[in-house]
């Protein structure tokens, strides 16, 4: 496949910006105005499709494909602004419940994922955030059998959606083999979601845990193991949050372009000016490096789907993202006073870009590991 999409996966990006245009109203709403960034109708009809399970197995209600189908579903549904912000922490989890999930863990969980339901994670605290081993909040085993679970999770994204979380808490003293993976229900007695107002919105969530009980089977995976059961995933989690920004990067872009074609200064359309001009070459081409990135990177984890690709998938969130950031805020000085304007959605592309270096690992964690990986 290489950084060329195949025909099935042409196709797939062709029918989700179809849908996009349909369902979406994108072109008549380029900032998206007025929508939530999560829309559980639309989200429903993207579960209808068969969408919302495109890389899990297809005994569990999903589509079979791989990272790369997953990529082109991210990238296409953000550049279309369509309002399924739920999906990104779903599909992370749900990959988990994938590899270490019991039968009835991945059956329950991966089968309502395929319907339409949201999942979040559930590991920064507010004195653990890039260091995963310094985590405080505590699952303790009952004398009479199951967990009791105590402390506090903060920046939990989409936890006000989900049906459940996938907990990481601290089970052992070990800096890292001492922690475990829990699956809760948000339902559960004692958990309680907090907001946190944000520049996008409402997106993410303070968790306090405080006398949750949960059952043995509510270990995910093997308890004590969780460390490296994070790990496993570090692939996806960057290569979808780089594809998600790629999408971006290509709104922003494009929303800038039809702009400075149209919008005339001194008797001709600013795109026209040189300074402009050289901008739009400089920020096409950043895309395009970051788009071949991502899709080689997600087409090395198809192929070698067991394997553990650290370097690049943080080369591939490192470069998206920083991308997403520059055109957003170089798209909003090319529009001048309408790109501050929320009639023409940049700032609205901005504040999202913003934060992506700073979630799913910083730009500073992943160069430390893109470093590291040359023995640094």
């Amino acid at each position: 496949m290489g950084s060329r999409l195949t025909e099935a996966q042409a196709d797939f990006a062709a029918a989700v910006r179809d849908f996009a245009k349909r369902e979406c109203a994108s072109t008549d709403h380029p900032a998206g105005a007025g929508r939530p960034p999560h829309d559980p109708e639309i989200y429903r009809r993207l579960a209808d499709l068969g969408w919302l399970g495109v890389c899990l197995p297809e005994e569990y209600g999903g589509a079979g494909g791989g990272l790369g189908d997953a990529c082109v579903f991210l990238e296409e549904t953000t550049y279309g602004l369509v309002p399924a912000g739920g999906f990104i922490t779903t599909v992370i989890t749900a990959r988990a419940y994938e590899r270490f999930g019991s039968e009835e863990q991945r059956r329950t969980v991966l089968e309502g994922v395929a319907r339409g339901t949201v999942l979040a994670v559930a590991m920064s605290e507010p004195a653990a955030g890039s260091d995963v081993g310094a985590l405080r909040t505590r699952a303790e085993r009952l004398p009479g059998g199951g967990w009791l679970v105590e402390g506090q999770k903060t920046w939990i994204s989409n936890a006000h959606l989900a049906e459940s979380m996938l907990l990481v808490a601290r089970t052992g003293p070990d800096k890292h083999r001492g922690l475990t993976m829990f699956h809760v229900p948000m339902d559960t007695p004692g958990v309680e979601v907090r907001g946190i107002e944000t520049m996008g919105g409402r997106e993410v969530n303070d968790v306090f845990l405080t006398g949750v009980r949960l059952p043995d089977d509510a270990v995910v995976g093997e308890e004590g193991h969780g460390w490296p059961q994070l790990m496993a995933g570090l692939n996806d989690e960057r290569l979808f949050l780089a594809a998600n920004m790629l999408g971006l990067a290509r709104r922003a872009f494009d929303d800038a372009v039809s702009f400075v074609r149209e919008r005339e200064q001194f008797g001709r359309p600013i795109g026209t000016f040189q300074a402009l001009r050289h901008r739009v070459a400089d920020l096409a081409t950043e895309i395009e490096c970051a788009r071949l990135l991502v899709r080689e990177v997600a087409a090395d984890c198809d192929a070698e789907p067991s394997r553990l690709f650290p370097r690049e998938a943080s080369m591939a969130k490192l470069k998206a993202t920083e991308t997403a950031k520059r055109v957003a805020l170089e798209c909003m000085q090319m529009m001048g006073g309408y790109g501050y304007a929320t009639e023409y959605g940049m700032e609205r592309h901005l504040r999202s870009a913003v934060v992506s270096t700073v979630y799913g690992g910083t730009s500073e964690i992943q160069r430390d590991i893109i470093g590291k990986s040359y023995g640094l």
